[in-house]
This record gives C-alpha cells, sequence and structure tokens, in this order.
C-alpha cells in the first residue's frame, strides 16, 4: 500500500500545481482579456498584451508582427516587450522568401507553430536565418486571423535557451491571439466607420463651400471676381496647390484666364503664353467635349505623351484633375486643380466637386456672354446713332471721317482705324486720309499704297459690299505682297469693309489690330459694315453737296445784285426812320438794328469819344449769343489806320467817322466774330452814308435836349418859387396872426385889467353898504313904505347872492387874464431870435388856443387831453416857431380824431346799431435825455397808411378834402425842427390804432 500512497500524493501534488498553474493562466488571460475590452485604442492593447504575456510566460520577447498585405507577405515588428539584454525587433522590414510555400496556409487556417529549437525542429535555412537574427532559440508563433484573413502573428520568442512549450501555453497564448483579433477586427471597423464619419463630415464641408462658390458665382459680380473667387474657394477646399481656369480660342489655342496658387509657385496668368494643344486641335476638345473629366495622379506614371509632360512640367504640376466648363452645349474651357510638390491620388469626390463647379462656371460665363453681348449691342447701337448723329450733323466730310474713325476705334477696342481712299486717276494706287490709333502704333496718314494683286484679288468682292476679317494675316494664306503692305503697318489681324460712293468703290474703312492676333466677332463685323455704309451715305451727300455749292455759287452772284438795290432802298429807308424820331437812345437803336441787318453783320456798335479821346460804346445790336458791348467800361482806342489797302484783307471789324458839324463825335462800328470778313467797297459807303445822317440826327437830338433841360431848370425854379412864396406867405399869416393876436391881447387887457382894479374896490364897498344894511334893519324900526320896498325888491336874497355875482365877474375876470397871457405867449412877436424858454408854457398855450375844438359838441364828445410833463431846464429855440410846429401837429391830430369818430358812427348807423363809447385822445409827453429834448405827441385815431407816411412831409402833399388844407403844415413843420433847431422829427403810426410824432430838439441851438 505505501508505493500506491506515495502515488497518490505525486498526483495529488501535480494536480494541485497544475491548477494553480491553470489558475494563474486564467488570472492573466482574464486581465488580458479585460485590457483588451476596456480599450478602443489598438497601439495600447498590443503594448498592454505582449507586457503582460512576456510576465506571463516568462519569455524573452513577445511580438507582434504586422505584414503589408500589398506586399508578398512582407511585413514588421510593430509592438514587442523584450527583456534586459535582448535585441529590440521595432521597425525590422522583414521578408522570407519561403514563408508563403511553408508556412502561409498553415498559419491561415489557424495553425500554432511551437518550435522548442530552431536547429532541431528542421526549418528551412532563411527562416533560421531569420530567427537568429533576433537571437532566437525558441519559437511559439499564434496566428492573428480576424475574420480569417492573415493579418500577423503573436510571437513569443526565448532566447537564452531552449524550451519546450507547454499545451497550456499554447492554448493560453492561442486565446490571447483569439481576442487580439477580435481586437483588431473591432479596432477595424472603428477606423471604418471614423473614415466614414470623416468622409460624411468632410462631403458636408464640401457640399457647404460649393453651395457657398456657387452663390458666388450666381451673385452679380463681374466675371473675372466670380473665377478669382472659385479658383480660391476650390483651391481651399481640394487643399491644392493651383486651381487654374483656362479659356479655349476657336481654333483651341487658349490660354489662362484666372487661378489661385500657393506661395513659392509660378503664377499662369499673364506669364504663359498662348498654348497650342495640338491633341486639343485635332480632337477639336476632345473628352471634354463630351462633358468628361480627366485626372493623371503621377504625370511620369500614366502614360501621357513627351509633349504633354514638358506642357505639364511648365506648369509645375506632379498631378492634376481637370473637369470641362461647357457655356451651354459649347466647350468654353476647362478648370484644372494641380499638385505641384508631389504625385497625388485624386478622390472621386474631389472630381465631383471640381465637376460641380466647372458646370456653374458654364452657367455664369453664358450669363456674361448674353450680358456682354447686349451691352456690347447697346454699346455699338449707342455708337451707330452717334455716328450716324455726327455724319447729318455736319456736312465737312474731313469732320465726318475723323469723328467716325474716333468713335469706331473706342467702340472696337482696335489698335488702330483708318480711312483708305482710292485715287480715282491711278490703278488702285491710294492713301490713308483719316485715322486713330493708339500711342504705340505708327500713323499711316498720307502713307502712299500700291497694291498691284489688290484688283484681281480684293476688287470684285469689295465692290459687291463683302467685308474681309482677317483674324491672323500669317494664317490667312495671302500673297507675300499684301503681307508686306500689311506688316509695313504692323498689321497682325484685319477687318476691311468697302466705302461705296453711287455704287463704285471709292475708298476702305480699315480696322487693324496690331499687338496680337484678334479673332473677329460677327457683332463687329456687322458693325463695321453698317458703319462704312453710313460712310458711304456720306460721300453721297459731299457729291450733292458740293454740287449744290456751284449752283449757290451762281445764284449769290445774281443774289448780291439784288441785295445792292435793296441796300439803297433799306438805307432810305433808316434814314427815314432817324429823321423820323428826335430821341437820341431812340435813334441809336433804330440806327444799330437797321444797318446790322442791311450789313447782315453780327454786331454794329456806336463808340462815342471824350474830351480826352477815351471813350465809350454807348449802343449795339447783336446776334443772338453774343455779350452786349453798351454796358462796358470806357475805353481808349490806340489808333485807327485809315487805308485803302486794309479793305483788301479780312478783317473782324470795319468803321466809319460820326462827325457832328466839324468835330469828330465818334465811329458807327460794324463787326463779324466768328470770323474774318471780307468788306466790299459799297458795304462802307452805306455805312458812311448812314453815319452822316446819324451826325445830323445827333446834333438835332442834342438841341432838343438841351431846350428840354432848359425848360426843365425853368420848370424846377417855378416850383421852387412857388413854393418859397407859399412857405413867405404862411410864415406872414403866422407873423401877421401874432400881430394880431399880440394886439387883441393888447386891447383886451387894458380893460380887463381897469375892470380887474375896480373888482377889488367894488367888492370892498359892496360889503361895506351891506354891512350898514343890516345894522339898519336891526336897530330901527322902518317906514311902512320903505319896508314894502324892501319885500319887494327881495332884499335877503340880493344881500345873499351879490357877493356871489362879484366873485363871479373876479373869476370871469382872471380868465380873460389867461387868455391874454396865453396869447402873448404863443405869438412872442417880441422873441423872434434864439431864447431860451420853457416849452411848457408854448404847449399850455397851444391847447388854450384850440380849447374850443377840444370840447364836446353836437358832432362829437370832448377830447381828452393827457400831459406827462418831465421837470428840465429852459430850452433855447424859436419859441414862436416852434409853437407854430405843436399848432400844426395838435390841429393834425384833432382832425383824425374827428375823422376817426365819424367813420366809426357811420360803420354802426349803417348796421342799425346803438354806437359804444368811442374814447378820443391825446397824449403829450416831454422828457430830456442825451442832451436833446424829446416832445411826443400822440392820438387814438386811425392812423396814416405807409404809402402816405413816406410823402408826408412834402410840400403841398395833403390828404384833406380841397379847401381843407394846404399841404404845408408839416413841410414847414419840418423845416423848423430840422432846419431852423437841427433836430428830427419822425412819425410812426399803425392804421387802426393811432400816430405819434416824436420832435427832437438838442438842448443847446
Amino acid at each position: 500500500m505505501e508505493p500506491n500512497s506515495n502515488f497518490t500524493e505525486d498526483q495529488l501534488l501535480l494536480s494541485s500545481v497544475q491548477l494553480q498553474e491553470q489558475l494563474e493562466q486564467q488570472k492573466a488571460l482574464a486581465s488580458v482579456i479585460v485590457r483588451i475590452r476596456e480599450s478602443l485604442d489598438l497601439e495600447r492593447i498590443f503594448q498592454t498584451t505582449v507586457t503582460q504575456v512576456r510576465q506571463f510566460l516568462n519569455a524573452d520577447r513577445v511580438a507582434v508582427f504586422q505584414f503589408d498585405l500589398e506586399k508578398d507577405w512582407k511585413g514588421e515588428f510593430v509592438y514587442e516587450d523584450i527583456a534586459p539584454g535582448w535585441n529590440s525587433a521595432l521597425e525590422v522590414k522583414l521578408y522570407d522568401r519561403c514563408f508563403g510555400e511553408e508556412f502561409a496556409s498553415s498559419y491561415q487556417e489557424g495553425q500554432v507553430q511551437a518550435v522548442g529549437d530552431i536547429y532541431k525542429a528542421g526549418l528551412s535555412e532563411c527562416y533560421v536565418e531569420i530567427l537568429s537574427k533576433f537571437q532566437v532559440l525558441a519559437n511559439l508563433v499564434v496566428p492573428l486571423s480576424p475574420q480569417k484573413e492573415l493579418w500577423g502573428l503573436l510571437c513569443i520568442h526565448q532566447c537564452s535557451e531552449t524550451r519546450d512549450w507547454k499545451e497550456s501555453e499554447i492554448e493560453f497564448v492561442r486565446q490571447i491571439a483569439d481576442h487580439l483579433a477580435v481586437a483588431i477586427q473591432q479596432a477595424k471597423h472603428l477606423k471604418q466607420v471614423q473614415l466614414q464619419a470623416a468622409k460624411l463630415a468632410q462631403a458636408v464641408q464640401r457640399d457647404q463651400v460649393i453651395a457657398r462658390i456657387v452663390d458666388k458665382i450666381r451673385s452679380p459680380l463681374d466675371i473675372e471676381t466670380i473665377f478669382k473667387t472659385t479658383t480660391q474657394e476650390i483651391r481651399k477646399l481640394l487643399q491644392a496647390d493651383r486651381v487654374a481656369i483656362f479659356s479655349f480660342n476657336p481654333d483651341w489655342s487658349g490660354n489662362f484666364v484666372a487661378e489661385s496658387f500657393a506661395e513659392d509657385w509660378t503664377p499662369l496668368v499673364g506669364i504663359q503664353p498662348m498654348i497650342f494643344d495640338t491633341y486639343l486641335q485635332q480632337t477639336q476638345g476632345g473628352r471634354y467635349v463630351n462633358n468628361e473629366t480627366f485626372t493623371v495622379n503621377d504625370i511620369y506614371q500614366a502614360g501621357l505623351t513627351d509633349c504633354h509632360v514638358t506642357l505639364l512640367e511648365q506648369f509645375q504640376a506632379k498631378a492634376f484633375a481637370t473637369a470641362p466648363i461647357l457655356q451651354g452645349d459649347q466647350l468654353w474651357g476647362v478648370i484644372a486643380a494641380y499638385q505641384n510638390a508631389s504625385p497625388r491620388e485624386w478622390q472621386s469626390y474631389e472630381v465631383e466637386s471640381l465637376t460641380k463647379i466647372g458646370t456653374q462656371i458654364g452657367v455664369a460665363v453664358r450669363h456674361h456672354k448674353l450680358l456682354t453681348y447686349a451691352q456690347y449691342q447697346a454699346e455699338q447701337q449707342k455708337t451707330l446713332t452717334s455716328v450716324i448723329t455726327r455724319i447729318r450733323e455736319s456736312l465737312d466730310l474731313d469732320t465726318i471721317f475723323q469723328t467716325t474713325v474716333t468713335e469706331a476705334r473706342k467702340m472696337l477696342q482696335a489698335d488702330r482705324v483708318a480711312v483708305f481712299r482710292f485715287d480715282p486717276q491711278k490703278d488702285w494706287e491710294g492713301e490713308f486720309i483719316s485715322e486713330d490709333f493708339v500711342p504705340e502704333c505708327s500713323s499711316v496718314i498720307a502713307e502712299k499704297v500700291y497694291d498691284y494683286c489688290f484688283g484681281e484679288n480684293f476688287a470684285p468682292l469689295y465692290a459687291q459690299g463683302r467685308v474681309n476679317a482677317i483674324a491672323d494675316i500669317y494664317q490667312a494664306k495671302f500673297a507675300s505682297c499684301y503681307v508686306q503692305i500689311l506688316e509695313k503697318f504692323q498689321v497682325r489681324a484685319n477687318m476691311v469693309a468697302p466705302l461705296l460712293k453711287k455704287g463704285e468703290l471709292w475708298g476702305l474703312l480699315c480696322i487693324h489690330q496690331c499687338t496680337a492676333p484678334r479673332y473677329w466677332q460677327p457683332s463687329e463685323i456687322e458693325f463695321t459694315s453698317q458703319i462704312a455704309e453710313q460712310l458711304g451715305v456720306a460721300l453721297k451727300q459731299d457729291s450733292y453737296l458740293k454740287q449744290v455749292q456751284m449752283q449757290v455759287i451762281q445764284l449769290a452772284e445774281a443774289t448780291e445784285r439784288e441785295k445792292a438795290m435793296e441796300r439803297q432802298e433799306l438805307l432810305a429807308a433808316t434814314i427815314d426812320k432817324i429823321r423820323q424820331s428826335l430821341d437820341i437812345k431812340t435813334i441809336f437803336r433804330t440806327t444799330t438794328q437797321a444797318v446790322r441787318e442791311l450789313l447782315e453783320v453780327e454786331r454794329v456798335a456806336i463808340y462815342r469819344f471824350h474830351a480826352d479821346w477815351s471813350g465809350k460804346f454807348v449802343a449795339d445790336s447783336f446776334k443772338d449769343g453774343w455779350k452786349p458791348v453798351a454796358q462796358a467800361q470806357p475805353m481808349i482806342i490806340e489808333t485807327f489806320e485809315d487805308t485803302d489797302d486794309d479793305n483788301e484783307l479780312p478783317r473782324n471789324e470795319t468803321f466809319v467817322p460820326i462827325r457832328q458839324g466839324e468835330k469828330l463825335w465818334g465811329l458807327l462800328v460794324a463787326y463779324q466774330n466768328s470770323q474774318p470778313r471780307y468788306w466790299k467797297e459799297e458795304e462802307i459807303n452805306l455805312m458812311a452814308q448812314v453815319a452822316v445822317q446819324l451826325g445830323i440826327a445827333i446834333h438835332q437830338a442834342e438841341l432838343l435836349d438841351q431846350t428840354k433841360r432848359q425848360t426843365l431848370e425853368l420848370t424846377q425854379a417855378l416850383q421852387e418859387l412857388k413854393q418859397t412864396q407859399t412857405r413867405l406867405i404862411q410864415g406872414e399869416k403866422m407873423a401877421g396872426l401874432g400881430q394880431l393876436l399880440a394886439g387883441v391881447a393888447h386891447e383886451i387887457n387894458n380893460p380887463v385889467s381897469f375892470i380887474f382894479g375896480n373888482l377889488i374896490h367894488l367888492n370892498k364897498y359892496t360889503e361895506e353898504l351891506l354891512n350898514v344894511v343890516k345894522l339898519y334893519r336891526q336897530n330901527s324900526s322902518l317906514l311902512p313904505s320903505v319896508q314894502d320896498q324892501i319885500d319887494k325888491a327881495d332884499l335877503d336874497f340880493i344881500i345873499e347872492d351879490l357877493p356871489q355875482t362879484l366873485e363871479s365877474m373876479k373869476v370871469g375876470a382872471e380868465r380873460i387874464c389867461d387868455i391874454v397871457l396865453s396869447l402873448r405867449n404863443f405869438s412872442r412877436t417880441d422873441e423872434a431870435g434864439l431864447k431860451a424858454v420853457d416849452i411848457h408854457e408854448g404847449l399850455d398855450s397851444t391847447l388854450l388856443i384850440l380849447g374850443h375844438r377840444l370840447k364836446n359838441n353836437h358832432e362829437r364828445p370832448a377830447i381828452e387831453i393827457i400831459k406827462e410833463y418831465a421837470i428840465f431846464p429852459l430850452l433855447e429855440c424859436y419859441p414862436a416857431q416852434l409853437n407854430q410846429v405843436f399848432m400844426n401837429l395838435l390841429s393834425n391830430s384833432i382832425d383824425a380824431l374827428e375823422e376817426k369818430f365819424k367813420t366809426i358812427q357811420q360803420r354802426y348807423l349803417k348796421l342799425s346799431q346803438r354806437c359804444p363809447i368811442i374814447p378820443l385822445s391825446i397824449w403829450i409827453s416831454t422828457q430830456a435825455t442825451n442832451n436833446q429834448v424829446v416832445i411826443k405827441i400822440a392820438d387814438n385815431g386811425l392812423g396814416i397808411p405807409e404809402e402816405v407816411r413816406s410823402h408826408m412831409f412834402d410840400p403841398f402833399f395833403t390828404t384833406k378834402a380841397p379847401g381843407k388844407g394846404t399841404g404845408l403844415g408839416l413841410s414847414i413843420s419840418y423845416q423848423i425842427v430840422v432846419e431852423k433847431h437841427h433836430g428830427q422829427i419822425k412819425c410812426s403810426s399803425k392804421p387802426g390804432e393811432g400816430t405819434e410824432f416824436l420832435i427832437e430838439i438838442p438842448s443847446s441851438n
């Protein structure tokens, strides 16, 4: 039993160790699986796996080997974990030529290779050599085959010694490889998803960029801006080195019209000459006509022709993608993306984007062409209309030709436009007679040309009206003689239209392009043909014009004879008109107008000399459009040459003298301002006859003017005499009135003084008598008869009334004294000179005299006087004259108030209404200010209108009814205040509110 017991213990111990190993293996496997599942980063998964597997197996190296599927079983170690002291196998490229024969099929089937000793396993020498290179002695290899596709190998290397690989280890590594295959598959799927997401994002971005480009293309921008924007945006979208737009010519040559390129690359636009692609020329556009694209990833690997590669090298391109630009159904050009730095594999979506943009550019080009064509047609019609208008406006053939060549060259943007005329006396020889050209070209004017082959090749066609348009003289198969002629004039492209005059070939309209060939458009040919046709019309008109001019010359001579007779008749009529008037201005106007019409000149003027022989124009008659000279400043004419030779030369003017008796008064001048004129002798004689009559008329007019002037002076003197007489009369009246008032005051003053003096005694006597009567009645008995008489006489009443009667008599006497004093103050006959007086006394005296007019009467109520007198020293003045001013102003105020009351009362009577109370007031105020005394007299009458106020101080001006005013009151008042007192009198008035007169008199005169 003991041996069995030991065996059982050994089995149990072995079983326990195996279980422990399996447990550790499962733990390690679980740990690796967890790490694999925790991450989707393949690099992290591989690095974690090789580290943990090497640690678990205690191997010298664990590495992941990846095959390059595009190459025959080549590959490299991409991940590893190695023990210290052994070489790294990373990034070592391997190629086992016998791998495919020995192991590829078995690995693809999932078999594991476990080699305990590479030198005893019967491996091929090449394989042993490779393993020895990596210091391998024992090798365990498990294939990594996601979805049964051999991706790589999981390699466990034992370098220090040989090793017998356990089945558990092989199984462990196989399970690890299975999970790595799953991780590889997941990473591959993730990468595909990410790639698809990136492609979708790029597609969205591309669509957005393309949509933005399309919006810019469709916006109303000019075609150059569209090209520039498109190439820039597409280059950014495709990340290309250059994007360019190429435009074809009708012969399938072409050039670059727009581009966008990265830094350090040479531009193509404006640098590359005209490009001739023989393939495109032979195939008439090649694949592009069929709307096909063309992509080349590497120009050196695409099988292109040498000439094509050479052309692309000039563009610095190593790869390119092109798409056609179709203008409707016609190929216009291509849009090309170039990769210059290196070859490039063009993606389908990139070519598709390029195609979409090419389509939109084609639409934009078509729209631009239609718009340009419409604008060009409009400009052609505008230019054609302008040329036709100029032709019809002018009859001068040189002007018509010059205008036409200038307008046509501007319209066609040509280098030269010229008119060539054949010499009818010579066989197809001629010269250029009119031209317009750019500075880069030379002039061809007056160049004699003779083409002996012209008559054979071109004359019949031009005579039929054919237009010859040549894009390039070197491609047109012309005779060498004709090419030499065109080279002489620097011509490279040529368009010629015939000029026909009455069906015969008169000349040629030539359009030259000197700098380069030019493909003439049908619209340009039609435009040139129309211009030539209009010039033919002008030639026909010129022929008719010359015929008419000959007839006109013949008629002119006959007309001139008739005009001479008419001039004599008109001269007689003009002289008669001059004699009909004595007004100098009328004579001048009639004369200048008549002479201008007689001579058919542009201006006739009369110039008058001053005493110093300077002078000025006093009258003129001129044609519409010219300025008058009669208002010009005086001028001095240096010399007048009177020679017979002058009339033989053309001049702008001619003149004849105007004499007043023997004295030179002035000149009669005729002008032709627009151009010099040959003055005829009969015209100068006619002017001389008119000047003689004009001198007589001027003398008569001056005599008449002198008589009128003397008459006016006498009339003014008489008027002044009348005014002076009237003022003297008025002054005498006022003086007489003053003397009368002074005499009346003196005569009244004596008896009044007697009465006033006796009233004092009478009052005293009466008082004593009454006292006696009272005493008598109190102390004695009266007789009956006496008592009866007392009762009968009403003695008590007499005693009471007698003192009052005496007092009334005293008041009356005092009133008479005041009136006498006022009359004396107003008249002041003893104060004719300057004297310092109180002007308030003068105002009060005037009011006292006018007192009867201020009281109420049966026609109006009383006028209220409101006085505001200031206190100031006596005023030095002429008192009597100043009182006269006060009298005039106050009288006018009273008249105005009476007129106001009468007007308002009549208004209410017409309305059958009761008239309200109408206040009538006069304000008199005085004040002293700034060494002046100011007197204001105002009323609340109806006011004075402005048109009356401006004339109110004029002599004899009055608005009162005849017999009620002389019109001298305010005029005399003005003279007294302004002239006598050196003051001012002003009037201010508002209609309906009243009038105020303001008098300012200096305090010292």
